[in-house]
């Protein structure tokens, strides 16, 4: 006679702890201005997706617009695990151009404190605009304030502004944010 055995819970959180622990944010490359349809999609896998936003002004013949576009034309992140059928899943999606890369060609992800200091700079409600991508410059972090814990690069001092600029190496972009009075110290 066979037994039927129910599945321990505890399995299922070791299952899904190892899950977490691989999960990484990947820079998915979009087609133009089809950002926002991948991240729906994607959404709707279940996928945990950030498209980083900024308003600009658009002229338009008869009127001025206040526009949220991407921050950074063309690409979104994705935090996935990224095995083989969640690649599929994200690489087959309509608009999807790739995952970025390096060399070998295999997805790289994207360091999670780059996500989290784009995402605190996108959410601090301090003026924020996108920026050549910089190859060289010292790396900080901000120490009190609301973008406390950011990392970046100091771009130069004006009177007591500073501008930071959060540099994403894998895909050459960069966001620059102009800081009041707002301690940074060097980052290593």
């Amino acid at each position: 006679m066979l037994q039927s055995t129910s599945p321990n819970p505890k399995d299922f959180a070791l299952v899904a702890s190892e899950i977490n622990d691989n999960l990484a944010w990947y820079v998915i490359h979009a087609r133009h201005q089809h950002e926002a349809k991948v991240k729906l999609a994607l959404q709707r896998k279940g996928l945990e997706v950030f498209l980083p936003r900024i308003t600009v002004r658009s002229r338009r013949r008869d009127r001025k617009l206040l526009l949220e576009v991407p921050l950074f034309p063309g690409y979104l992140f994705v935090h996935s695990a990224l095995g083989d059928q969640s690649y599929y899943e994200i690489i087959k999606q309509k608009s999807v151009v790739r995952l970025l890369g390096g060399k070998s060609g295999l997805p790289t992800p994207v360091p999670a404190e780059v996500v989290a200091s784009i995402n605190a700079i996108v959410d601090s409600h301090q003026p924020y605009y996108p920026w050549p991508y910089l190859q060289s410059g010292k790396q900080v972090c901000i120490m009190e304030g609301p973008l406390a814990g950011t990392v970046g690069v100091i771009v130069r001092t004006l009177d007591k502004k500073r501008r930071l600029v959060v540099a994403v190496e894998l895909f050459q972009r960069s966001v620059a944010v102009e800081l009041e009075e707002e301690v940074v110290e060097p980052w290593n």
